[in-house]
């Protein structure tokens, strides 16, 4: 996603109490990392590791090492900080840079932010900030619904019954974050947020009645702004010359964004209660998160079972050869 300076001293200018220091700089500079840089080795002269992406974050103790050196090795120090292409500066915790450091910034073309709020406080809060506008997503087309807690994505092809399905489950009291089109954000490592477009915010295509309105027809309990994915519900058309899933002990696995969710391939057909198997799916993998899982059980106990006729046939048959 596009991140500008401007968007994010607009998005922010409340929350931290932002001002722009000079209006020289160029707002439309486009910021590229959510990390936040504290720069305060850059200060004393050590370069390896700077990274021109992150957003270089000015507060007390910088503040108070730079009133120690020299106004030529300051502006050495600027020089090379303002010219390496960095997008912007801020300088948090009530602290202003000095009047020659906001000239070299103009002429790099370089926004300086000031900010009274502490450093800390503008970190974390910059920090979530940016997590979540640069994080990476996409768009699927699909029906996201929160069953007992759990988020379960729904695919399938066109006209397969993904809505109905949805309208079912939030009639039988869960909830639907978003049916058609589905914004996936990677919030971290293993964790995938599904939330809905606005345009189409909880609303429902049901074909043969068009339109409808979630949330006017069922109110705030039939509705989620946003909800963490753990369940991908694939819907195919049933196919008798394919093998599907009996058991279950292997689980399927797909990964969107780099985050690894359970994959369930769902067959369908005129009469399944698709809605019933939906509860289900996610009640399992509750069970399978407090570490009960019936599929890994039940193989088990099968195994146990053949080992116990095993050894009965081999008792059964030494008593049958002892002739003493």
């Amino acid at each position: 996603m596009n991140l500008s300076v401007e968007k994010l001293y607009n998005d922010n200018k409340d929350l931290l109490k932002l001002k722009v220091i000079n209006n020289t700089g160029k707002m439309d500079n486009k910021i590229l990392s959510s990390r936040i840089n504290r720069p305060g080795l850059e200060l004393t002269g050590f370069w390896e590791y700077f990274q021109k992406e992150r957003l270089p974050v000015f507060g007390m103790k910088e503040s108070k090492y730079l009133a120690t050196i020299s106004q030529a090795k300051k502006k050495e120090v600027f020089t090379k900080l303002f010219s390496s292409g960095i997008s912007c500066a801020l300088f948090a915790h009530g602290t202003m840079p000095e009047n020659f450091i906001i000239e070299l910034a103009d002429l790099f073309g370089i926004p300086l932010l000031y900010s009274e709020t502490l450093t800390s406080e503008v970190i974390r809060i910059l920090m979530d900030y940016l997590g979540w506008e640069l994080a990476p997503r996409k768009i699927v087309h699909g029906t996201l619904v929160d069953v007992y807690g759990v988020g379960l994505l729904i695919t399938g092809r066109s006209g397969i019954g993904k809505s109905e399905i949805a309208l079912d489950l939030v009639e039988r009291g869960h909830r639907l974050v978003s049916d058609d089109s589905v914004n996936l954000i990677r919030r971290a490592d293993n964790v995938l947020i599904g939330t809905g477009r606005h345009l189409l915010e909880h609303h429902l295509e049901i074909r043969g009645i068009g339109i409808i309105n979630i949330a006017n027809m069922f109110g705030v309990r039939g509705i989620r702004k946003q909800k963490r994915i753990e369940v991908k519900i694939n819907l195919e058309d049933w196919d008798e010359n394919k093998t599907y899933e009996r058991i279950g002990a292997t689980e399927t696995i797909e990964e969107i964004l780099g985050v690894q969710i359970p994959l369930v391939n769902l067959p369908i057909f005129p009469g399944k209660n698709i809605t019933v198997i939906a509860e289900t799916i996610a009640l399992n993998h509750m069970l399978k998160i407090y570490g009960k899982n019936a599929a890994q059980e039940f193989e088990k106990m099968l195994d146990q079972k053949i080992q116990e006729k095993r050894r009965k046939r081999i008792v059964e048959n030494y008593l049958k050869e002892d002739y003493e």
